[in-house]
């Protein structure tokens, strides 16, 4: 396993935007598969994006698809999400997520690391 810090998260204003970054530790990243997902006060856990272990492919949420970027440093070990256009319905904790790539996985229980959140607040 990996283990992950994540940074960025605060208040923005609706049309705002932030770029939230995952700190891994390990000198292995480069294998992993990595995941951001959201959690909203009284909902399940839900997928926003993941990318490759070279990152040159990504996946979306069809939610929010238009207004992310992941990308990710494999010298850093740092693997970054880019909002933009943010809304009140995006407020959640956001978890950044680790496993071995063996494909697009976004489901969250198929994650092995997990990182303690960063909490995300867009205001009206």
């Amino acid at each position: 396993q990996v283990q992950l810090i994540e940074s960025g998260g605060g208040l923005v204003q609706a049309g705002g935007s932030l770029r939230l970054s995952c700190a891994a530790s390990g000198r292995t990243f480069s294998v992993y598969r990595m995941g951001w997902f959201r959690q909203a006060p009284g909902k399940e856990r839900e997928f926003v994006a993941t990318i490759n272990w070279s990152g040159d492919r990504t996946y979306y949420a069809d939610s929010m698809k238009g207004r992310l970027t992941i990308s990710r440093d494999n010298v850093k070990n740092t693997v970054y999400l880019q909002m933009n256009g943010l809304a009140p319905e995006d407020t959640a904790v956001y978890y950044c997520a680790a496993r071995r790539d063996t494909g697009i996985v976004t489901t969250p229980h198929d994650y092995d690391s997990w990182g303690q959140g960063t909490q995300v607040t867009v205001s009206s």
